[in-house]
């Protein structure tokens, strides 16, 4: 049975990445040293941890990677948090739980599963749980958490999240049933991350990476930005002024009779001019005549 309802205690783990971004009271450390203390205080731990959740060692290590890289980018965020650990821990829990992943061509494919059966039994387990459930029964029974702090971090509630870790915890021990005692799935979790060879990249790299990142993005927001105002520029140059209306396509008119070609005058046709010479002989007879 899981408690709902418990008294904060205090986190030696959130005092030790505090201290490791001040520095403690005897000196001060430079942005720079304080990210590459929190980096080396959590990403061994945090590279174990998303392992847990993913089954996949390439997908833990990058995850935690780019949660630092995050960090790095709001580091001044970050530093001022109540739990800097915390905050990237979280970053790097929903990378590595993205559902993009799925759609990646090289993580289609599964990774190795770990050599002893008693660990690969477990990981198993551990990743035919439902995401939510897998996060809370890591972060509360591997990492340590009390409830409401894994409530607060899976976004729930401190009844909700009681409920996943219950059903997690059931689940566990309906396939294993010898890890139905917390302190022993505890251990398991621990042996489990320990035993893969599972390592972290130097926070010179992590800093560095970010910074190039950052370089590369800003330039091709210039140059989106440059080619948007030349293609503005160009289209008020060259757009009309006015409306003009399209020339209609040509169409042949049907029913019309041909022009007639002139001929010789009929005998009728030439008592009527011959009259009309003798009555109104020049220009005069073209002029209407009043009645």
């Amino acid at each position: 049975m899981v408690k709902t309802q418990s008294p904060e205690p205090t986190d030696p783990q959130k005092r030790s990445s505090q201290a490791c971004l001040t520095g403690g009271k005897t000196s001060r450390l430079t942005p720079a040293q304080a990210f590459d203390a929190l980096y080396a205080f959590c990403a061994p731990a945090l590279v174990r941890q998303t392992y847990l959740l993913t089954g996949r060692r390439e997908l833990a290590r990058e995850s935690v990677e780019r949660a630092f890289q995050l960090a790095w980018q709001r580091w001044p965020e970050v530093a001022r948090d109540r739990d800097p650990a915390g905050w990237v821990r979280a970053v790097a829990y929903d990378c590595a739980l993205s559902p993009w992943h799925r759609f990646r061509p090289r993580y289609r494919s599964p990774e190795p599963p770990p050599a002893d059966p008693a660990d690969r039994a477990l990981l198993h387990t551990l990743l035919e749980l439902p995401a939510s459930y897998r996060r809370t029964l890591v972060l509360y029974d591997g990492v340590g958490l009390d409830l409401p702090e894994t409530a607060a971090e899976t976004e729930s509630s401190t009844p909700a999240a009681a409920n996943r870790l219950t059903h997690a915890r059931e689940a566990v021990a309906a396939r294993l049933p010898e890890l139905a005692d917390p302190a022993e799935l505890h251990r398991r979790l621990l042996e489990l991350a320990s035993t893969e060879h599972l390592r972290a990249a130097r926070p010179t790299v992590v800093r560095t990476g970010c910074e190039r990142r950052n370089v590369f993005w800003t330039r091709a927001a210039i140059a989106f930005t440059v080619t948007i105002i030349g293609a503005t520029t160009l289209t008020l140059r060259t757009a009309p002024t006015r409306y003009q209306a399209p020339v209609a396509p040509a169409q042949a008119v049907q029913g019309v009779p041909p022009p007639a070609a002139a001929g010789p005058l009929s005998r009728k046709e030439q008592a009527l001019r011959a009259k009309l010479h003798r009555e109104a002989p020049g220009p005069q007879r073209v002029f209407p005549e009043p009645r």
